[in-house]
């Protein structure tokens, strides 16, 4: 398996590539690489199918946020919704839809494409796609596993994002990015 990485100092090559674990959210593997003077190392890389997240954006400014634990970090957080691509071949569009009604209790009648992330490139190829739902209609939820069932839904204006980024109330990277590109493009 050989494919080259296009880099501002040359080509990186993939040498070999060996698993190390595979499990149903990510794979996770050794991988060799040469680089362009031709020193090759090695770096473990979590393989992830991806995700979505949505903001959802209602007429009077204010965006439906989530409150939910987070194991990995021990704490709650405060998010936009989101989900895994966890649904072979379905549209990106239409996973977002489906964790906005799932998380939230929300259906939109406008989805716009806000961004595509990578939250942690040293360390993963995760990439993240998030939406601005807009014109929102409420529904019944359907949520999934002990997090959902227990997560805080309550809304929030944007006005007031930023400096709730800068006072630590929201350290989720995905949230934070979507609420400064809205901020910045005064949306």
């Amino acid at each position: 398996m050989s494919r080259s990485v296009s880099a501002g100092t040359g080509d990186f090559r993939l040498v070999s590539s060996a698993p190390i674990y595979d499990g149903p959210v990510f794979r996770l593997t050794e991988e060799t690489f040469e680089s362009p003077n031709g020193e090759t190392f090695r770096r473990q890389i979590v393989r992830h199918q991806g995700a979505v997240a949505v903001v959802p954006l209602h007429d009077d400014g204010t965006i439906t946020v989530v409150s939910q634990f987070r194991a990995s970090m021990m704490n709650r957080l405060l998010e936009i919704p989101a989900g895994m691509l966890d649904r072979p071949g379905e549209p990106l569009a239409e996973a977002a839809r489906r964790e906005l009604r799932e998380e939230v209790g929300l259906l939109c009648g406008r989805l716009d494409h806000l961004c595509t992330y990578v939250p942690a490139p040293g360390m993963t190829d995760e990439r993240v796609t998030i939406f601005v739902a807009r014109d929102l209609t409420p529904v019944d939820t359907d949520r999934h596993g002990p997090e959902e069932h227990d997560m805080v839904v309550s809304r929030l204006r944007l006005s007031d994002a930023l400096s709730m980024i800068e006072a630590g109330e929201i350290i989720d990277g995905k949230t934070a990015y979507a609420f400064a590109l809205l901020v910045a493009h005064g949306r």
